[in-house]
This record gives structure tokens, C-alpha cells and sequence, in this order.
């Protein structure tokens, strides 16, 4: 090992991923004292669990933009759309920076991230030693922007809250804003399930 430093389970510590209090081993399954949390050396099947939940959300992505998002009912005609045609109509009425802020993050962002979270958990699954600073960065990255992957989402929510009170028109929720609700709780829980201490599992500089 040379003069690289040993880890704080290599020298019989582990580290509360609620509290991150620092505290000594003394069993495969102990009590955070501080927070009561389980502790753990490493999360058990947590590489399993995050492959189950990001390979579910890959499946519920492309029905989630294919499947149409909502329905608007005005003036006795009735249009469909999905959140490719909702935003090529956004930019006909001359709203192209709400249709780019759409874009970005209900189809971008949403298909970045899985591929970000699948290209982290296939090195540490083929207990890759390069780039794990690289990683942890996209690995942080991946959780940040979790939450804001609902965007339109709360853009439909808020439409139909406001045209419900109105008597000209009406907007229905389709299947896909469901779908595509579950492809973003997916991806998050894919994300939180993952303990990222793996990475650095194969070079012994984790903490």
C-alpha cells in the first residue's frame, strides 16, 4: 500500500450516512448513537438496487415521451399533445425560451442523468480505478439535479389548477406526465440507493 493513507474502515471506523458522525466498528450492523441510524460498511445491495431502479426509469422513459402528456379541451375542438409537440407548438406561438426550459428539463436533463448514473454504476461494477474524481463530481451532479427534473410536470399542474376555474377550456392529465413522474422518482431513488463510497473502493482512499 506504500504511504497511502488507510481508510476509516481500514482502521475500524465506519461513517453514518445521516449524520456522518464517525464512529468505531463493532458489528456488521450497528446504530448510528447520535442519529439511530443503521450503519453499515456498505450499503447491502446497494449496486443491485440502483441498476433495478435506473434500468425500470430507462424502460418508463420512452413510453413517458411517446404516450401523450395532456388534453386540451377549448372552444369545441381538442388537442393532444406530448412533451415533444407541446414544445415544437410552444415555439410556433413565439415561446422558445419556455419551449428551450422545457426541452432542457423534461427530455435532456432527465436522459443525461440516467446515462451519467449508468456510466458510474458500470465502473464501479467493472471495478474501474480511473477517473473516480471524475465520477464522484457526475455522482453529485446526478443528485442535484434530481429535483428538478419535474419541471413540466409543475407546469401541468399549474395549467389545469387555472383552466379548471375557468369555463371556456379544460386540460385532462394524459398517461404520460405519470409516467414520466415515475421515470424522475425512479432516477432519484436510483441515485440515493447508490453508496457512493464504492468508487473509491478499488484505490483504498475512501472515508
Amino acid at each position: 500500500m506504500g504511504n497511502r493513507p488507510l481508510s476509516a474502515l481500514q482502521q475500524g471506523y465506519l461513517c453514518c450516512r445521516s449524520c456522518h458522525k464517525l464512529i468505531p466498528k463493532a458489528g456488521q450492523v450497528m446504530r448510528c448513537p447520535r442519529c439511530r441510524r443503521k450503519v453499515y460498511p456498505r450499503v447491502p445491495y446497494s449496486l443491485a438496487q440502483s441498476w433495478a431502479l435506473l434500468l425500470s426509469g430507462f424502460f418508463l422513459y420512452i413510453p413517458a415521451n411517446v404516450l401523450p402528456i395532456m388534453t386540451l379541451y377549448k372552444g369545441g375542438t381538442i388537442r393532444t399533445d406530448t412533451i415533444m409537440s407541446g414544445i415544437i407548438n410552444l415555439m410556433h406561438i413565439g415561446m422558445t425560451p419556455i419551449a428551450i426550459i422545457v426541452f432542457i428539463a423534461s427530455i435532456l436533463v432527465p436522459l443525461l442523468k440516467m446515462l451519467a448514473l449508468a456510466m458510474i454504476l458500470l465502473a464501479v461494477q467493472c471495478k474501474r480505478q480511473c477517473n473516480v474524481c471524475l465520477r464522484t463530481k457526475m455522482y453529485r451532479v446526478v443528485e442535484f439535479v434530481g429535483r428538478w427534473s419535474m419541471l413540466d410536470i409543475f407546469v401541468i399542474s399549474i395549467l389545469v389548477g387555472i383552466v379548471k376555474f375557468g369555463r371556456v377550456a379544460s386540460v385532462d392529465v394524459e398517461p404520460a406526465a405519470w409516467l414520466f413522474a415515475c421515470v424522475v422518482i425512479l432516477t432519484m431513488l436510483a441515485a440515493m440507493r447508490f453508496d457512493s463510497r464504492l468508487i473509491w473502493d478499488e484505490i483504498n482512499e475512501y472515508e
